[in-house]
């Protein structure tokens, strides 16, 4: 989908890993513009910009606008971009021109409407297994998502691609329609605890003493010195 967003970028004349890096120094990334059969434009460009369509509602399906230097707006699409591992900050990305008036390939988000009623009522659990759909359209015609609305399925149903309700006069499926996109299914079962096993070599519990008074030590010995001697026979 396109939008207001408008990148300013400058042609790059020094290549090679030590213009790269004193680049990057300046808050600013390499970059490469390429598509329709022109030749591919080294550039750079500011990557907060960058960020920002990433994380608009469009996505990595963003058109927006490029001026190099004093020419003539580009609309492009980010079609691939690095990030440093450690950092996460951005090293370099690929832009894609684009023909507004020919059909393209994009990658959709599915957005889940409602919910199963099987989870609502049965502790089901939904398991999405396509989380994005492929399409061709107009550039123009590009949607933000799909809505696939599950508040019907109950548990073991399933939705199947030829099942999601678009509008096909802007973009066509271009998915198997047999392909599953999500399904709902039975609650877990409750794990049951296994009873405790002695380790081996650990010390064994102790017997349970019978009940009845407990004599301490000693006790009964002095209960024997307590009784009287009897008499000694004359």
């Amino acid at each position: 989908m396109a939008t207001q967003f408008e990148l300013k970028a400058e042609e790059r004349t020094l290549l090679g890993k030590n213009s790269v890096g004193r680049l990057r120094r300046t808050g600013l990334i390499p970059a490469v513009i390429y598509g329709q059969g022109k030749k591919a434009l080294s550039v750079s460009i500011d990557p907060k910009t960058i960020s920002e369509i990433l994380r608009s509602e469009s996505g990595h399906n963003t058109i927006f606008r490029v001026i190099v230097g004093k020419g003539d707006p580009l609309n492009v699409m980010i079609k691939d971009y690095q990030l440093d591992p450690v950092r996460g900050k951005f090293l370099h990305a690929d832009l894609l021109t684009i023909a507004m008036d020919r059909k393209m390939k994009f990658r959709v988000p599915v957005e889940i409407v409602g919910e199963p009623s099987g989870v609502k009522n049965s502790g089901g659990v939904l398991d999405i297994i396509r989380r994005e759909i492929e399409v061709e359209c107009l550039p123009s015609d590009v949607p933000d998502h799909i809505p696939v609305n599950v508040e019907h399925l109950e548990i073991n149903d399933h939705l199947r691609i030829a099942e999601v309700e678009y509008d096909k006069t802007k973009f066509q499926i271009l998915e198997d329609p047999d392909q599953t996109v999500l399904t709902v299914l039975p609650p877990r079962a409750e794990e049951v605890a296994a009873p405790a096993v002695p380790e081996e070599g650990a010390a064994a519990e102790p017997e349970v003493i019978k009940k009845g008074k407990v004599e301490e030590p000693g006790e009964a010995e002095g209960a024997e010195a307590e009784k009287p001697r009897e008499k000694e026979k004359k």
